[in-house]
């Protein structure tokens, strides 16, 4: 009896076809995908950016009206806020540079230089050439500063604001816009009640040393320290570590200890220049 012819290579050779249609539509649609993914990606963009200006915004806001007697002084019309920018080497205010690209706190490679392991206590690795900053005025006397703070803290870069009084040295309060800290946790930096533990703290002694700082057992209300000191969250030493650093780096030399400096000698000229004033 005559064996059948083998239909086994015929079937191969007739699925080559099959196969390739398939991996060519395979790939088609990744590349269709890819684009639609990139594509939503540049579309929401703009939208995530207005979000986030806007959230943040709304942060700067809260931040003022927990300052004591903002509230009074909202009502009375006699407060206006306003955005500028400031040279950080010299303190000095840079109005030739537009302020919008800044007020996210992000470091714009273009405009920082790298910083040194040795001086980079918050970990942000550069360190930008200006920043933006708010001032509230009051009958057109500085009252508050508004600046942009960020750093490393357990699981995430935190930023956020620190606002200081007038006079360059007291700490009026402090906001955090974005982390990704521990829920319950580190993310207790968001609390009101411990950010209100911030009002009123110094950051400088009279010798000009940065002293403010985070720490887990504070010292007594009476002790000279405590002037400095905030209570850290408990439970979160890692994120109260960052905070103190990143609070000491951008208060100190590399960061708004420049513009806080000129502050300070600003408030002592004007306290002398009134009447009753210091000599």
């Amino acid at each position: 009896m005559a064996e059948a012819p083998s239909t086994a290579g015929s079937s191969a050779a007739g699925g080559e076809p099959g196969v390739l249609r398939t991996l060519a539509l395979a790939f088609a649609v990744c590349g269709v995908c890819a684009a639609l993914l990139t594509a939503s990606v540049v579309v929401l963009r703009p939208y995530q950016v207005a979000n986030q200006k806007q959230e943040q915004e709304r942060r700067i806001r809260a931040l003022v009206e927990r300052l004591p007697g903002m509230e009074e002084l909202a009502a009375s019309g006699a407060l206006a806020l306003e955005l500028g920018v400031i040279e950080l080497a010299s303190g000095e205010p840079a109005p030739e540079v537009d302020p919008e690209p800044l007020q996210g706190g992000e470091i714009d490679p273009r405009d920082s230089d790298p910083l040194p392991p040795e001086r980079d206590a918050a970990g942000i690795e550069r360190r930008p050439r200006h920043a933006a900053v708010y001032r509230l005025r009051q009958d057109g006397r500085l009252h508050t500063v508004i600046l942009p703070v960020s750093g490393r803290g357990y699981l995430s870069m935190m930023r956020g604001w620190l606002a200081v009084a007038g006079d360059g040295n007291t700490v009026r309060g402090i906001t955090f816009t974005r982390h990704e800290e521990t829920p319950g946790l580190g993310a207790e930096i968001e609390n009101p009640d411990w950010q209100a533990l911030w009002a009123d703290k110094q950051i400088r002694d009279e010798a000009g040393t940065v002293r403010i700082r985070v720490v887990q057992e504070p010292a007594p209300e009476d002790a000279p320290e405590a002037a400095y000191e905030v209570a850290g969250i408990s439970g979160a030493t890692k994120t109260s570590e960052g905070v103190s650093a990143l609070v000491r780096f951008w208060t100190g030399p590399d960061g708004f200890g420049p513009y806080l400096e000129r502050l300070r000698r600003e408030a002592a000229a004007g306290e002398a220049a009134r009447p009753g004033g210091s000599e």
